[in-house]
């Protein structure tokens, strides 16, 4: 089965998300792709990813993936968030991350860590064909 991956970033950290996808792009193509809105349409417009987007996050977006998640129809998150700026949704990254908790879900904050669970869904797929 494909990994479901989720990609969400804050607007400081969406050059990051880019640049983090790039260099994992020949495995992301075999996966199946879930976004917040901007984040996603940045993914699909600047390298071809083919994302399932859903709102923007102050607009329900990380609620979206966090009910998919829920439901079991999320492997990991890499949600690259902004620590320094608040965020008008606050609770709602919360609860998304909580659900990630909750669910034994991996949840990458940061490049660092999500070069971990890349890394790491990357070689469970080899191992998988």
């Amino acid at each position: 089965m494909k990994p479901r991956i989720a990609l969400i970033a804050h607007d400081k950290k969406k050059d990051d998300m880019i640049t983090l996808a790039a260099e994992y792009m020949d495995f992301l193509r075999g996966c199946h792709l879930t976004a917040t809105g901007t984040t996603g349409g940045r993914l699909s417009n600047e390298l071809g990813l083919t994302i399932e987007r859903k709102h923007s996050g102050p607009f329900g977006g990380d609620l979206q993936i966090g009910a998919m998640l829920v439901e079991g129809q999320i492997d990991a998150v890499i949600f690259l968030r902004d620590p320094m700026t608040p965020q008008p949704h606050e609770p709602d990254i919360n609860a998304l991350v909580r659900a990630c908790d909750v669910h034994n879900v991996a949840c990458a904050t940061n490049v660092s860590t999500a070069h971990l669970v890349l890394c790491q869904l990357k070689l469970a797929a080899r191992k998988d064909k």
